[in-house]
């Protein structure tokens, strides 16, 4: 009888590139291989996952075809490079020690991750060894980014290093059939990180109005109760925020604004966002949260404390950034203390140190005001891959920075306004904490013109190859570049301020561009911001001065003093923020504003959704008179039209003037709209419909900011786009 011929076995070694360590991919990659009867190993390495696989061919080839498909929900698979490898004969299959290299430091880190609903049950069942404990998570939840000191992303290189396992997280860490099989931040009562006061007495303080600062993942937050007038007044007095909304946090989003399905999925998304939602009318939320209108922004517990939070506490409560008004976030325990101590009445810290700021992300509708916790450090694809690497600087508002090689760009989270030495501390050790991370030395630097940013100084001092960006020019770059194309394309970037390449202030564009340049085919015709930066806080004296230019009669009582001073300061501006500014002033809406966008934004609420037809607007030789939409504006007022509606026919004005300029400029068929202004729903959706309606195809953004928190991604592209042009 003839005797069957042994197996023919296979090896394969793979690497495994994306996001793969953090999101449970070795354990995953442990358990597919039992499943397909193979022996060897995985483990992390400094670029991402590496794999030996043996068995037989077929069982092989069904098991690379699982590594994508099966994937963790977590896990994003770039690419998986199989080779052959001599046989070994070993059996069985391991999850052997990480190796750190000598090489790149590509391995993506991914972005924390809100509570998952295993663990949620855990919390709250009293049954469980977990029962209450704040920092519990599995391989599915907890932090990620916040924590990681380096790559390979293990215990010993997050900042968990410190709190040994006890031998029932042991023994869970160990086993394949436990869902915290080698989930990094593994933790419990017995072993891991402790709260610096108890939950309930927290919970008294901010029964009893105290604010309590709460230390989170990324950062500290400021608590107090969402519903006491008298609290939240006493904590914009502490933390110099006149006006600007507060984050409020509940359990039930449906107990203080009308959501609709799209807003509570946002909500509910593993990246637990900060939500604008229109505020519920018998909501027990204090008007002094949002003093401005019906907008709230809500999010949902995300961590195990913030969960254990908003259940004792049995109500919102508001949960703004831990920092003294435009400050970075504060995330050092002493830094914390130092700049928060006149705020807060009481810490409720923990001993899980935080290694890099990390602030809440904000999402309206369906693209990102902040991008920050729950998709910072996330890849963005660049069409043109970086050939060396840069780092971008951003700009002066909004401040984020971006790190760039190869086909992937890393934006960092949101870090506030480059204002002061505080700010711009933050900005220096931010940076050198993701340069490190990712293994980078900058060898091109990406900048905005303004000479004034810091971030334009801090990348004019690093001696290597400079690239400067025209500010909105990266805009369009950063929303053509999200969606994985070059251009050309026409640009409308609409915002309040940006310098120009003829050294006055732009902001109501509209460009012919690709990735590599632009040419500027028309533009809100300039005019004179009386005080510079005065006219920016008062709102009144931009209106003046459009009055003025339409020859309508000036109202103001200051203004002939004003006046006085047009010949030494009153820089040229077409910055289209600051006609909104001017409309919202003669209006009665906002002569004066604490906190940027403010007339602009509460202008956006009056109009609300109410039907108008446009006011006409003048187009002459590529110049846009926005005068002739603040006198129609003054005329209807005087006529006593209901100011909504005068709000609401602006707004169409505009729209209408955007979408006839585009029609008679010619060229490209996409239209891609960007710039702050763009966060106007009623702006951004009239635009769209218009250009629709002429057959354009317009590109709006989804992953980045339309704001400033998307310039530095749009320097990184156009850096990238002009050295791949010279090599």
């Amino acid at each position: 009888m003839a005797v069957a011929a042994p197996p023919t076995l296979e090896r394969r070694r793979c690497e495994v590139l994306g996001r793969v360590q953090g999101v449970g991919f070795r354990p995953f990659v442990y358990t597919l291989a039992q499943r397909h009867r193979l022996d060897g190993f995985v483990l992390n390495d400094a670029r991402g996952v590496v794999i030996e696989a043996e068995g037989q061919p077929q069982a092989l080839d069904r098991f690379l075809g699982d590594l994508s498909r099966e994937a963790p929900s977590h896990a994003r698979v770039e690419s998986v490079v199989a080779r052959a490898v001599p046989p070994t004969g070993e059996r069985g299959f391991a999850i052997a020690p990480s190796r750190a290299g000598a090489g790149d430091r590509t391995a993506a880190i991914p972005p924390d991750l809100a509570t998952c609903d295993d663990c949620l049950r855990e919390l709250f069942d009293p049954a469980d060894r977990r029962h209450r404990y704040p920092f519990l998570n599995c391989t599915r939840c907890g932090p990620r980014l916040t924590i990681v000191r380096a790559v390979p992303y293990d215990r010993a290189n997050t900042t968990m290093a410190g709190f040994p396992m006890c031998a029932d997280c042991r023994r869970e860490y160990e086993d394949p059939g436990d869902r915290r099989f080698h989930a990094e931040p593994i933790a419990c009562p017995a072993c891991g990180p402790r709260l610096s006061m108890p939950l309930e007495d927290a919970v008294a303080l901010l029964r009893g109005g105290a604010i309590v600062a709460v230390k989170g993942l990324g950062g500290y937050h400021l608590a107090c109760d969402a519903a006491s007038e008298a609290a939240v007044s006493r904590l914009r007095a502490r933390k110099h925020r006149e006006e600007k909304p507060f984050a409020v946090m509940a359990a039930d989003p449906a107990a203080v604004a009308a959501v609709d399905p799209a807003e509570e999925a946002l909500l509910r998304s593993p990246e637990r966002p900060i939500v604008l939602v229109r505020r519920r009318a018998a909501a027990r939320v204090a008007r002094a949260v949002a003093p401005g209108g019906d907008w709230l922004g809500v999010m949902l517990p995300y961590t195990p404390l913030h969960h254990l939070l908003a259940a004792d506490f049995g109500g919102p409560l508001v949960m703004t950034s831990g920092n003294r008004s435009d400050e970075p976030i504060a995330y050092d325990d002493a830094e914390a203390r130092e700049r928060l101590g006149a705020i807060a009445d009481a810490f409720l810290a923990h001993d899980r140190p935080i290694h890099r700021r990390c602030e809440d992300s904000v999402v309206r509708s369906a693209f990102p005001l902040r991008r920050s916790r729950g998709h910072a450090p996330a890849a963005l694809a660049l069409p043109v891959p970086a050939e060396r690497s840069i780092v971008a600087a951003g700009a002066e508002l909004k401040n984020t920075f971006c790190v760039a090689r190869g086909a992937r760009a890393f934006l960092s989270p949101h870090l506030g306004d480059l204002h002061d030495a505080t700010a711009y501390r933050a900005f220096r050790i931010d940076l050198d904490l993701y340069l490190e991370m990712l293994g980078v030395r900058p060898e091109v630097v990406a900048c905005d013109l303004h000479p004034g940013y810091l971030s334009t100084t801090w990348a004019r001092e690093q001696g290597t190859e400079l690239v400067e960006v025209q500010h909105h020019h990266a805009h369009a770059a950063a929303c053509l570049a999200e969606h994985g194309e070059e251009g050309p394309a026409l640009a409308l970037v609409f915002d309040g301020t940006g310098q120009g390449t003829d050294g006055t202030i732009w902001g109501g564009e509209l460009l012919r561009c690709d990735l590599e340049g632009f040419e500027r085919v028309a533009h809100l015709e300039p005019v004179p911001l009386p005080g510079g930066e005065a006219a920016i806080r008062e709102p009144w004296r931009t209106a003046a001065a459009h009055l003025e230019r339409a020859g309508r009669p000036v109202p103001y009582e200051r203004w002939p003093l004003v006046r006085q001073g047009l010949g030494v300061n009153a820089p040229l501006s077409s910055g289209m923020g600051r006609l909104f500014d001017a409309v919202s002033a003669l209006l009665g809406v906002r002569d004066r504003v604490t906190y940027e966008g403010q007339a602009a934004i509460e202008l956006e609420q009056l109009a609300g959704e109410a039907p108008a037809e446009p006011y006409p607007c003048g187009l002459r030789d590529g110049v846009i008179a926005g005068a002739d939409l603040v006198a129609a504006a003054h005329d209807d007022l005087a006529a006593g039209r209901p100011r909504a509606q005068i709000a609401a026919a602006f707004h169409e004005g505009v729209a209408a003037i955007a979408a006839e300029a585009c029609a008679g400029a010619g060229g490209p068929g996409t239209v891609v709209l960007s710039g702050g202004s763009f966060q106007n729903l009623r702006l951004l959706g009239s635009v769209r419909r218009r250009l629709e309606r002429l057959g354009f195809r317009v590109l709006t953004h989804r992953h980045v900011p339309p704001n400033d928190g998307g310039i530095s991604y749009g320097q990184a592209a156009v850096a990238a786009r002009r050295s791949a042009a010279c090599a």
